[in-house]
């Protein structure tokens, strides 16, 4: 019934300007933008150039917490020793960060007592 009342007296209900209405979304995916997605991508890119500058006898992290030194890297998959003797080969995209970046963030690996 409201919208006779408009019709009849000639004006509509003011909705706004357009811009004014997105003005709002705009906004936020700016704030978005700038304090999730490229700090993330910044991220994504640096970790890009530290697996490609991966060397064999390189102290390395995955993301499992396994330290380790790349005893041979592939495009794909870097094998790692992790003890004297103890191998394993885990994709290259899982080791995480270098050893030295690790202990400097006070992620060092406990010491094994000896018995």
């Amino acid at each position: 019934m409201t919208t006779i009342a408009y019709a009849a007296n000639g004006t509509a209900p003011a909705a706004g300007g357009g811009l004014t209405s997105f003005l709002p979304l705009i906004l936020i995916f700016v704030v978005f933008y700038f304090l999730l997605i490229r700090p993330q991508q910044k991220k994504a890119k640096e970790h890009q150039t530290f697996l490609g500058n991966l060397q064999k006898g390189d102290e390395v992290v995955t993301n499992g917490g396994i330290h380790g030194r790349i005893t041979g890297i592939t495009d794909v998959v870097v094998t790692m020793e992790i003890a004297e003797g103890v191998r394993i080969k885990v994709n290259r995209s899982s080791v995480l960060t270098s050893a030295t970046e690790a202990k400097k963030q006070g992620e060092a690996p406990a010491k094994p007592s000896g018995g």
